[in-house]
Protein backbone atom coordinates (compact mmCIF):
# COMPACT_ATOMS: atom_id res chain seq x y z
CA UNK A 1 0.00 0.00 0.00
CA UNK A 2 1.36 2.92 -1.10
CA UNK A 3 -0.18 6.73 0.06
CA UNK A 4 1.46 9.63 1.52
CA UNK A 5 -2.13 10.29 3.79
CA UNK A 6 -1.60 8.40 7.18
CA UNK A 7 -5.44 7.81 7.30
CA UNK A 8 -5.65 6.13 4.06
CA UNK A 9 -3.17 3.66 4.84
CA UNK A 10 -4.90 3.02 7.95
CA UNK A 11 -8.14 2.61 6.49
CA UNK A 12 -6.90 0.14 3.98
CA UNK A 13 -4.67 -1.41 6.03
CA UNK A 14 -7.03 -2.33 8.25
CA UNK A 15 -9.55 -3.75 5.24
CA UNK A 16 -6.83 -5.53 3.49
CA UNK A 17 -5.66 -7.21 7.21
CA UNK A 18 -9.35 -8.08 8.28
CA UNK A 19 -8.58 -10.57 5.29
CA UNK A 20 -6.13 -11.84 6.61
CA UNK A 21 -3.41 -9.99 3.92
CA UNK A 22 0.25 -9.25 5.25
CA UNK A 23 0.65 -5.64 4.68
CA UNK A 24 3.59 -3.65 3.73
CA UNK A 25 3.10 0.43 3.46
CA UNK A 26 5.11 2.94 1.93
CA UNK A 27 4.36 6.56 1.98
CA UNK A 28 6.26 7.94 -1.01
CA UNK A 29 7.50 6.44 -4.15
CA UNK A 30 10.79 6.25 -3.66
CA UNK A 31 10.12 4.45 -0.17
CA UNK A 32 7.55 1.88 -2.13
CA UNK A 33 10.47 0.92 -4.59
CA UNK A 34 12.78 0.63 -1.97
CA UNK A 35 10.22 -1.62 0.26
CA UNK A 36 9.44 -3.97 -3.29
CA UNK A 37 13.44 -4.14 -3.48
CA UNK A 38 13.69 -5.06 0.06
CA UNK A 39 10.92 -7.70 0.60
CA UNK A 40 10.42 -10.68 -1.68
CA UNK A 41 7.30 -11.72 -1.95
CA UNK A 42 4.89 -8.32 -2.65
CA UNK A 43 2.28 -10.40 -4.40
CA UNK A 44 0.17 -7.07 -5.67
CA UNK A 45 0.62 -3.25 -4.97
CA UNK A 46 -1.96 -1.01 -4.52
CA UNK A 47 -0.64 2.60 -5.50
CA UNK A 48 -1.73 6.20 -4.41
CA UNK A 49 -1.45 8.65 -7.17
CA UNK A 50 -1.36 12.25 -5.91
CA UNK A 51 1.83 11.93 -4.07
CA UNK A 52 3.90 15.01 -3.47
CA UNK A 53 7.73 14.55 -5.23
CA UNK A 54 7.21 11.01 -7.05
CA UNK A 55 4.02 10.58 -8.00
CA UNK A 56 1.92 7.18 -8.53
CA UNK A 57 2.24 7.84 -12.27
CA UNK A 58 6.04 7.89 -11.91
CA UNK A 59 6.38 5.74 -9.30
CA UNK A 60 4.30 2.84 -11.57
CA UNK A 61 6.84 3.72 -14.38
CA UNK A 62 9.97 3.13 -12.55
CA UNK A 63 8.79 0.00 -10.98
CA UNK A 64 7.68 -0.97 -14.39
CA UNK A 65 11.36 -0.84 -15.42
CA UNK A 66 12.81 -2.88 -12.92
CA UNK A 67 12.68 -6.42 -15.17
CA UNK A 68 11.62 -8.69 -12.15
CA UNK A 69 8.32 -6.03 -11.27
CA UNK A 70 6.97 -6.03 -15.38
CA UNK A 71 4.33 -8.36 -14.23
CA UNK A 72 3.69 -7.30 -10.53
CA UNK A 73 -0.04 -6.32 -10.22
CA UNK A 74 -0.47 -2.34 -9.72
CA UNK A 75 -3.84 -1.23 -8.96
CA UNK A 76 -4.11 2.75 -9.06
CA UNK A 77 -6.26 3.62 -5.67
CA UNK A 78 -6.27 7.50 -5.94
CA UNK A 79 -9.56 10.22 -5.47
CA UNK A 80 -8.27 11.67 -8.12
CA UNK A 81 -11.58 10.86 -10.05
CA UNK A 82 -12.04 12.97 -13.61
CA UNK A 83 -12.34 11.87 -17.12
CA UNK A 84 -9.50 10.02 -18.56
CA UNK A 85 -8.08 9.32 -15.14
CA UNK A 86 -8.45 5.32 -15.59
CA UNK A 87 -6.89 5.36 -18.66
CA UNK A 88 -3.91 7.69 -17.43
CA UNK A 89 -3.48 4.89 -14.91
CA UNK A 90 -3.29 1.70 -17.35
CA UNK A 91 -0.87 4.15 -19.80
CA UNK A 92 1.82 4.37 -16.80
CA UNK A 93 1.57 0.80 -16.43
CA UNK A 94 -1.21 0.07 -13.82
CA UNK A 95 -3.14 -3.08 -13.96
CA UNK A 96 -6.58 -1.39 -12.49
CA UNK A 97 -7.80 1.72 -11.29
CA UNK A 98 -9.85 1.92 -7.84
CA UNK A 99 -11.71 5.49 -7.14
CA UNK A 100 -11.60 6.86 -3.25
CA UNK A 101 -13.37 6.77 -1.13
CA UNK A 102 -13.05 2.64 -1.79
CA UNK A 103 -15.95 0.73 -2.16
CA UNK A 104 -14.75 -2.65 -0.92
CA UNK A 105 -16.36 -4.59 -3.68
CA UNK A 106 -14.63 -2.46 -6.00
CA UNK A 107 -11.34 -3.47 -4.64
CA UNK A 108 -12.41 -6.84 -4.00
CA UNK A 109 -12.96 -6.87 -7.99
CA UNK A 110 -9.74 -5.27 -9.02
CA UNK A 111 -7.26 -7.28 -7.03
CA UNK A 112 -8.72 -10.59 -7.16
CA UNK A 113 -8.38 -11.49 -10.14
CA UNK A 114 -4.76 -11.10 -9.70
CA UNK A 115 -4.24 -13.04 -6.33
CA UNK A 116 -4.10 -16.84 -6.18
CA UNK A 117 -6.01 -16.49 -2.53
CA UNK A 118 -8.67 -14.84 -1.94
CA UNK A 119 -8.09 -12.51 0.91
CA UNK A 120 -12.17 -10.22 1.20
CA UNK A 121 -15.18 -11.74 1.50
CA UNK A 122 -17.42 -9.86 -1.25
Amino acid sequence: MVDDDFRNIFAMTALLERGHADVNTAESGAEAIACLESTPGIAIVLMDIMMPGMDGYATIRAIRAIDRFKELPIIAVTGKVTVGERQRCIEAGANDYVPKPVNTRDLVAAIGPWLTVPILAT
